[in-house]
């Protein structure tokens, strides 16, 4: 049925209830917004689909250039959570406060409007692109005004114990050990690294930064008594014993550049050349900015993996788990799926080692060992705190497991993460640790297992053909491939000459259904389990990922890093 047929001589009309049902079912099957698939389906111009919504739901609306010409009050409603919403606050000419809304349907949206705006009188409706547009008009002018603010913070004194790094401080320093570690953090932060590695050798000690997951050779140090001196500046930095070279040693210390604190999390190694130096970047407020408005998508899944995850985690209670190897994005995931389903009506609490970067309206607790404050002690803590929706940075022990089992089947919505290679490992974890199996499969919801898979450089990508021997080593056959889009990287300044730019998400999801359970309770092999999850349509890592070099977005050297062949 196209609704634009309805609305061709008749442009004034409104949505009909069983026009509005129709688009809802789709939205419902789709996974999609209700707002989005009625727009699709009515065929209409934007503007003429908003004055016959407005007409509809008796709101008055707003268009693009009414909007930009009042002014929004962040005081009201802050800009990420404008952008989280898809509403602001504007008045014109300093009168009274208005709230624009760009999704009437959603539920959530509406209840959070109603308790945080009810002393608002005049509510509209704009266009969803409208209120994006004109929030991204005040993005500029927010971070010129950061910078004023940062650069009257320079003019303070340093916080204690916080190094502050510029190119002026870094030429100034007059150690050629301090220059040399400072410039090493300054330019690991301007690539954008997540780890920088200082690996002695026997000859003096060699730099690399971790970028989009692999490790890149940046620099060398020559000199075994010069290695020496970088990692005792580092252990300095992190306030640990420099003479103790026999054990390693773990700590933290902060640098501020550009008016930001970043924090880095160091671990000493000894080995057989000296000592080995470990510094991961937690750079919390860049984090932050890129979270606001974080949604599965822009992580790169892709449409059928984003439905399935938003659907576990706006499940009334129960246990999603997330898996992968470290660095593989668990995390962020889950912080996605809370900035998602955060919309202030529950109560959710996390608990992480360490709190990477911070969630508006979320309690979040670093867990601290030496205190005793473990993630087990942590979670029991956490249930007398009348939590709805509980993420648990990582079950690492039985006793962890136990209480998280617990928490989902009373009632709770918990989502943690666990190391395992895929879906199915997980549940030989579980059972493994002496979790009882009728009540983790009674518990758990769903498993997601990703990774992230680098993609090849936008600027230096062109047309690739892959060679017999490449097809063979990735379990492929010509037939198979024909219709790729195969494209790869020649390398460029972008990319640092690895060919690869940026990273996205590849999964494959298991919904826990009740023949999947009963067969993990009958502790029957994994062969079975694994055909009963094909069946219910479940798509494994490795066909996701090839679906990405189908679509030339990464190549079949990159996949086969990744994941396994066959």
């Amino acid at each position: 049925m196209n609704l634009a047929e309805d609305f061709k001589h008749e442009p004034n009309e409104v949505f009909s209830a069983a026009q509005v049902q129709l688009a809802r079912d789709e939205a419902a099957r789709s996974g999609r917004r209700l707002i989005e698939v009625l727009e699709e389906q009515s065929g209409l111009s934007p503007l003429e689909y908003l004055a016959c919504l407005g007409r509809t739901l008796h709101f008055p609306v707003l268009a693009m250039p009414e909007l930009s010409g009042h002014d929004p009050d962040f005081s009201m409603l802050s800009y990420p959570l404008a952008l989280t919403r898809e509403c602001v606050v504007v008045r014109h000419d300093g009168g009274e406060p208005v709230l624009v809304l760009s999704d009437p349907f959603n539920p959530m949206i509406q209840a959070w409007a109603e308790d945080q705006f009810s002393d608002v009188g005049r509510w509209v409706l704009a266009h969803r692109q409208d209120v994006l547009a004109f929030l991204a008009g005040f993005e500029e002018t927010l971070q010129a005004m950061d910078s004023v603010l940062a650069a009257t913070a320079a003019t303070a004194l340093p916080a204690s114990g916080v190094d502050d790094l510029s190119l002026k401080r870094i030429n100034e320093d007059a150690s050629p050990t301090v220059r040399l570690v400072h410039s090493t953090i300054y330019d690991a932060l301007k690539a954008e690294a997540s780890d920088i590695h200082l690996e002695s050798t026997i000859s003096g000690m060699a730099i690399k930064y971790r970028i989009d997951g692999v490790l890149a050779m940046v620099g060398t140090v020559d000199g075994v008594a010069q290695a020496e001196q970088v990692i005792s500046r580092v252990k300095i930095m992190a306030e640990l014993d420099i003479a103790e070279r026999r054990i390693p040693q773990d700590g933290r210390f902060k640098v501020s550049i550009k008016g930001r604190e970043v924090d880095f999390r160091v671990s000493i190694m000894p080995s057989v050349s000296g000592e080995d130096a470990v510094l991961r970047i937690l750079d919390k407020q860049s984090l932050s900015d890129s979270i606001k408005g974080l949604r599965l998508d822009y992580l790169g899944f892709d449409e059928q993996a984003a439905t399935m995850l938003r659907r576990l985690a706006n499940e009334p209670h129960g246990m999603l788990l997330v898996t992968g190897p470290t660095g593989s994005g668990k995390t962020t995931t889950l912080y996605a799926l809370i900035t998602e389903i955060n919309h202030g009506q529950d109560k959710i609490i996390t608990i992480e080692d360490p709190v990477e970067y911070q969630l508006p309206g979320v309690l979040q607790i670093p867990v601290n060992d030496k205190k005793g404050l473990t993630f087990a002690r942590g979670l029991r803590s956490i249930l007398r705190h009348d939590p709805d929706t509980i993420m648990v940075g990582e079950i690492r022990d039985q006793e962890t497991a136990q209480i998280a089992v617990q928490s989902a089947l009373t009632g709770h919505l918990v989502l943690t993460t666990v190391h395992a290679n895929n879906v199915f490992d997980v549940i030989g974890r579980f059972v493994h640790m002496g979790v009882d199996t009728y009540s983790f499969v009674s518990a758990l919801n769903g498993i997601v297992a990703q990774r992230l898979v680098r993609l090849v450089c936008s600027h230096c990508a062109g047309a690739f053909k892959p060679d017999a021997a490449l097809l063979t080593d990735s379990g492929l056959t010509a037939a198979q491939v024909r219709g790729y889009e195969f494209r790869h990287g020649s390398g460029c300044g972008h990319c640092r000459g690895s060919g690869y730019k940026g990273r996205k998400a590849i999964s494959e999801v298991l919904l826990l259904t009740d023949e999947i359970r009963e067969l993990v309770v009958e502790r029957a092999p994994i062969r079975r389990i694994k055909e009963a999850a094909r069946q219910a349509g479940m798509q494994n890592l490795r066909d996701s990922a090839l679906d990405l070099v189908r679509r030339g977005l990464t190549d079949l050297q990159e996949i086969n890093r990744v994941t396994f062949v066959g």
